[in-house]
């Protein structure tokens, strides 16, 4: 166990915020994840849990430890026709869908490309083209930030929602995900119903009447590059603003005005707008604000040009918001978790 002092955040969130932590560790196993927790209980350090930096808001100054589990172990079982993937909360999300696509492995291939490491995707509940991780997640296990103690919830104790979960309530600062099991399957299931995901695949040069997990996720990869900025090349944290929820009438007097706009029915009388559209129709897309700004092909990505710190980016996320309010009479939510020092 190593705890390194007056650590340097800004390249460990893709936003590149600014943020000094007055403490950090990375333990490797779970033993030195739970004597890490009990330094700082014993010496009262405010904790704060940090993944791949992908979807989050950073303070500048976070003092306490910042916790980042490196927990690197995944294995495969396989059992009755499924083939259960156990995978350790430090594992690259990206990578994992690879590795298991190229093995044939059918369930997670549509999430290709989405940035952050596997410990923090149930906390979002992650998705992307008609696919949840609650659609494959079977198992999350977790320490208790108090205790040390490890244990095991299910998908429905999860309390798993449109990028909501019970670790960004009632368990949020409580306890760190350590492990998921993902049940996934060789029997062939293409999702290819969101987007021009079935177009892309149509169009391919190796595709065949039954296209493999591979190509679906290298399909899902090419059409992210495409629309998404890479965040190595230029800071962001991918979408910035959840899609919003309306009522389905609201949704109906909206395409009265507006034939044209995205719009995605869904259970209990509501319908899923695009944040995206949205602001374009507003004329954001490509607008910059100092050291922020809004993507020139994608507008659901703010983007960091250099210079900025959280403050200024709510400043520019808040100017997105209102202008969306006053045209459309919806508030659109940020995405990303703000995280504050304790």
């Amino acid at each position: 166990m190593k705890i390194l002092s007056n650590v340097d955040l800004s390249a460990a969130n893709t936003l590149r915020l600014p943020c000094q932590a007055e403490r950090f560790a990375a333990p490797t196993t779970l033993t030195a994840l739970r004597q890490t927790l009990a330094e700082a209980r014993r010496e009262e350090w405010p904790i704060t849990l940090l993944g791949g930096g992908s979807n989050v808001l950073l303070p500048e100054a976070l003092p306490g430890v910042v916790v980042r589990p490196d927990l690197q172990q995944y294995w495969l079982n396989q059992r009755q026709g499924q083939v259960l993937t156990y995978v350790g909360a430090g594992v690259n999300w990206h990578t994992l869908v690879m590795e298991t696509a190229a093995r044939g492995l059918w369930g997670i291939e549509n999430l290709a490309l989405i940035p952050g490491s596997c410990g923090a995707a149930p906390v979002q509940n992650i998705g992307a083209y008609g696919v949840e991780l609650a659609d494959t997640l079977q198992a999350v296990q977790v320490m208790e930030l108090a205790t040390g103690q490890v244990k095991w919830l299910d998908t429905q104790q999860c309390a798993f929602g449109y990028r909501e979960s019970i670790f960004k309530g009632a368990l949020a600062g409580r306890v760190v995900i350590t492990q998921l099991v993902l049940r996934l399957s060789r029997t062939p299931a293409p999702r290819l119903g969101y987007g021009d995901l079935a177009i892309r695949l149509a169009g391919s040069a190796t595709s065949t009447p039954s296209p493999t997990p591979l190509a679906v996720a290298e399909a899902v990869c090419a059409i992210r590059r495409e629309k998404l900025p890479d965040p190595h090349e230029l800071a962001n944290a991918g979408s910035f603003f959840k899609n919003p929820l309306v009522p389905d009438a609201q949704a109906a007097q909206l395409l009265q005005q507006y034939p044209a706009m995205p719009h995605f029915p869904q259970e209990g009388g509501q319908t899923k707008l695009a944040a995206g559209w949205l602001i374009d129709q507003c004329g954001l897309k490509g607008m910059r604000d100092g050291a922020f700004g809004v993507h020139q092909h994608q507008a659901l990505v703010l983007v960091h040009f250099g210079g900025g710190n959280r403050q200024g980016l709510m400043k520019t996320a808040d100017y997105i918001a209102d202008q969306v309010e006053t045209r459309f009479g919806m508030r659109l939510e940020p995405e990303p978790r703000l995280v504050n020092p304790h």
